[in-house]
């Protein structure tokens, strides 16, 4: 029984390793590119990502709404039955002098309008900050998108491979229980001869019992990375075509650490978010600030005192409010405003370490698994040729059953070794183009209509009215 080589696609990919933003699908099967693609416009995680930033959108158009006047409309109408008593004099005919009760029975309607209107002239610089904050807390969420969409590509590349691995692996063990079995077969054949011991035959059928341990455990690792790529992919997988790795455009791991640092998607939300503390500052300032209104109200009363009376009044004021203390908490709020910009400026710096330290050890991986897989190939040859040296000097009888096994399990791990090198520099490839920020849909060329960040962004910011759905407008070109 004769052993196959392993991965043989991406085993001939690793000579020939493509840039980053190319990656060809090929015809009649599911390539990476599919999967890939799928995963952009169906994974729920992705979705739910777009449809937050949505949401942080908002808060411009609800920013700017302090520039915009406010109108109201005062209405009210009711019933009163009103009865007023009081003494007079020369009501009583027969004695003028004599005061008597005199009640007055006044029955009406009241009705009451009023329309008032509303416009802010200076809010202390509120407006302002609070629509800086907003739109650096939008510029925020896109760079998280960005992030999102890149998790969600990476994951995806690293469900795509493990199928592929699992299945190696699984072809690998099936094949190593298919020549353990004909070991033992043969194994016995010689027993029953004289040539070789009962010991032999437990040792052939105790390695052709754990190989088929292993094999039904690849079946179950299988059955896991199908499962994980249907999740993210949302189809379940079919004839994936093994992938090349990616190639970034640069050279050593200082160049990836410092484009990390700049072009990282965590980077960016990081140093927005730290803007949109420091406007904070200046929301919370405006509270100490004077504020200035124009108010003109209109208004109707009906039947207010008596029955069929109208009074009309319209009115125009400007009203300044100047605080002079509050109680202190808006001194408070200021502080804690300055003392939470301080802790957003220290997130930068994390940010930065953090992916800096992700960025060279994805470099550092790649690097090794590199010379790993050259290495592992070096063990393979070596480990082919001692398997057929020690099974013909097993067969004139200067090597042992045990021998052959020890030798066949070498060559085994050899190339489960391979395997799972190969797939690992295919993982950490896009790992490391995800650290400097190209693992996106642009970056990747893939044949899909990109989601357009800006534009339900543009759609929503100026909009003084309306509560419709307008997500449909991020979706179209």
């Amino acid at each position: 029984m004769k052993w196959t080589r392993p991965f043989p696609v991406l085993t001939a990919a690793l000579l020939a390793p493509t840039a980053v933003v190319a990656l060809a699908p090929q015809a009649q099967a599911q390539t990476l590119a599919d999967a890939l693609a799928q995963a952009y416009a169906n994974n729920p995680t992705l979705l739910a990502a777009r449809a937050q930033l949505r949401a942080v959108d908002e808060n411009v158009p609800q920013a700017l709404a302090g520039w915009r006047p406010t109108v109201s409309v005062t209405s009210s109408f009711g019933y009163t039955d009103g009865r007023a008593r009081s003494l007079a004099t020369g009501v009583d005919p027969t004695d003028p002098r004599r005061q008597v009760g005199v009640s007055v029975h006044n029955d009406r309607t009241p009705i009451s309008n009023a329309i008032t209107l509303t416009q802010p002239i200076f809010r202390g610089g509120r407006t302002v900050a609070t629509t800086r904050r907003a739109e650096n807390q939008v510029l925020a969420q896109r760079a998280r998108l960005l992030a999102t969409e890149q998790q969600v590509m990476q994951d995806t590349v690293t469900a795509y491979v493990g199928v592929i691995r699992d299945q190696e692996l699984l072809r690998l063990n099936i094949n190593n229980e298919q020549v353990l079995t004909e070991q033992l077969r043969a194994t016995n054949e010689r027993f029953r001869v004289g040539e070789i011991t009962r010991t032999d035959v437990a040792q052939a059928e105790s390695r052709l019992a754990g190989a088929r341990s292993q094999r039904a455990q690849a079946e179950g690792n299988l059955q896991i990375s199908r499962a994980t790529f249907q999740r993210l992919v949302g189809l379940p997988p079919g004839n994936l075509l093994a992938p090349q790795p990616l190639r970034v455009p640069l050279q050593t791991g200082r160049d990836v650490a410092q484009a990390a640092a700049a072009n990282n998607p965590n980077v960016v939300a990081a140093l927005f978010d730290e803007a949109g503390a420091r406007d904070n500052v200046n929301i919370q300032t405006a509270a100490l600030l004077p504020t200035l209104n124009l108010t003109t109200q209109a208004s109707r009363n009906d039947n207010t005192l008596t029955q069929h009376q109208r009074i009309t009044a319209a009115q125009v004021t400007a009203n300044l409010t100047v605080p002079l203390y509050q109680g202190g908490a808006e001194f408070s709020a200021v502080r804690q405003a300055r003392q939470s910009a301080q802790q957003a400026r220290q997130t930068v710096d994390e940010q930065r370490r953090t992916v800096v330290q992700q960025a060279t050890q994805a470099w550092e991986q790649l690097q090794s698994s590199k010379a790993q897989v050259d290495s592992v190939r070096a063990q393979i040859r070596a480990a082919e040729i001692a398997l057929d040296g020690v099974q013909r000097e097993a067969i004139v009888g200067s090597r042992t059953t045990l021998d052959v096994l020890n030798a066949e399990q070498e060559l085994l791990n050899a190339r489960t070794s391979l395997v799972q090198s190969l797939s690992t520099v295919v993982q950490q490839s896009y790992a490391l183009a995800a650290t400097i920020g190209r693992l996106t849909a642009t970056d990747l060329g893939l044949a899909v209509e990109p989601y357009d960040m800006r534009a339900y962004y543009n759609e929503v910011r100026n909009r003084w009215a309306g509560y419709g759905d307008y997500s449909g407008v991020a979706e179209r070109r």
